[in-house]
């Protein structure tokens, strides 16, 4: 049975978590802030660069689904631990793979390993950060999708700090690896063993680990499961197509300078972070259902503003909605799929799998597709998906049993 646990003892829980969220921003941008000058070094060109990151995207994704397996076998401390370890080594490798070895093999390795780490870890912490939202009876998922975003934002900063005072990637990304397995050692001490997390006391009997297996695979066989990876894709392409595509989209297609689509990016990204920060009094008002609804006609409404817009201000107020809109789908889709403690870490992992196709098929497919009908053309499939997500919302209803995300406003809106 888990441990009831203190005040103190699930405060300390929720900052770890927290801190995790952030160390796995934090290491995206670390080496993200160093392409340039792991190209540079490398001689390689465009093309180059692009098959190493999908090739690290490919390995994201084969962390993703085989996290559940990895939390059966070896259960949530211990898991998120090592995987901080093995994405951390990956971006070391990345670092020295630049600089001392000057070999774009070394650095895909290192690509590879952070890309299965990091994937794996994404749905481990969030498992994690669903059971302290049931703790604690109120939604606050998408708080920990900010920590994320901090996470990018300190990496980025110190990336360009360390490229400021001329620190070269084979120093740089190694010292931000160092930082990183500290905050997973200071995190885990701060993590409750759970049953359910399947890290229980080794004292205390366990299902055998072909029950634990059985569970882990189970989720692919669930309707409800597509369902809540449609929720995900839809967002993921939203919130994917504004981070690759809406900059060129404000220069190309609405023929602005090169700074404006920085700062339109930006603004969509402020929204974005903002609703995150801020969402979860909302969820736990309207509920989950209502607030998803809410959220797609924003975002769907925003992108067709952007796309459609005659002049930069309303450009501008296309992308604030479009970043309110994207900001909360694809942590209400975790915390759905972890609306069951037993089965959390299966359905989290295979939901959060078919979203994260978005991540890595989304960007060549839509550059793919505006090489023909051109780039705001092409965001019209974006807005498509946003419907779609929007009228599979309703599978985010919270099951029989859980309380979270469910609201409470009137009693029309208490079945969300």
């Amino acid at each position: 049975m888990d441990p009831v646990l203190t005040r103190s003892q699930l405060v300390r829980w929720r900052n770890a978590i927290f801190a995790i969220f952030l160390a796995s921003g934090l290491s995206i941008a670390t080496w993200s802030a160093r392409v340039p000058a792991i190209r540079d070094t490398l001689g390689i060109t465009r093309t180059d660069v692009g098959l190493m990151l999908f090739i690290g995207g490919v390995a994201s994704i084969l962390g993703l689904s085989t996290s559940s397996v990895i939390l059966a076998r070896f259960g949530a401390r211990r898991s998120m631990l090592t995987l901080m370890v093995v994405f951390a080594v990956g971006v070391t490798t990345i670092g020295i793979g630049t600089d001392v070895f000057v070999s774009w093999p070394v650095v895909t390795i290192g690509l590879v390993l952070w890309g299965y780490g990091n994937g794996c870890l994404d749905v481990i912490m969030n498992v994690e950060a669903a059971a302290i939202e049931k703790q604690l009876k109120k939604t606050i998922l998408p708080l920990f999708h900010a920590f994320f975003s901090f996470g990018t934002v300190i990496g980025a900063g110190l990336g360009t700090l360390a490229i400021a005072v001329g620190l070269a990637p084979g120093i740089h990304l190694p010292i931000m690896s160092v930082i990183i397995v500290i905050i997973g050692v200071i995190s885990i001490v701060n993590v409750p063993a759970r049953e359910a997390a399947m890290d229980a006391s080794p004292t205390e009997e366990r299902d055998g680990w072909r029950e634990r297996l059985h569970v882990a695979l189970s989720a692919w066989r669930e309707p409800r499961t597509y369902a809540l990876g449609l929720i995900m894709l839809g967002m993921a392409f939203a919130e994917g197509g504004a981070n690759d595509w809406l900059a060129l989209g404000v220069v190309d297609g609405h023929d602005a300078p090169e700074a404006m689509g920085a700062a339109v990016l930006a603004t969509f990204s402020v929204c974005m972070t903002a609703a995150r920060i801020l969402g979860g009094p909302l969820v736990d008002r309207l509920g989950r259902v209502t607030t998803l609804r809410i959220l797609a006609v924003l975002a769907g409404a925003g992108l067709l503003l952007f796309i459609l817009a005659p002049n930069l201000p309303l450009v501008f107020a296309g992308a604030a909605l479009w970043g309110l809109g994207a900001s909360l789908g694809f942590p209400l889709g975790m915390s759905a799929a972890a609306d069951d403690p037993a089965k959390a870490a299966a359905r989290v992992s295979a939901a959060a799998t078919i979203g994260y196709v978005a991540f890595l098929a989304g960007p060549p497919a839509l550059g793919f597709i505006s090489d023909h009908i051109g780039l705001l053309n092409t965001l019209y499939i974006i807005v498509g998906l946003i419907v779609l997500s929007g009228f599979a919302s309703g599978a985010a209803r919270p099951i029989a049993g859980s309380t979270v995300g469910a609201g409470h406003a009137t009693p029309s809106t208490r079945a969300d």
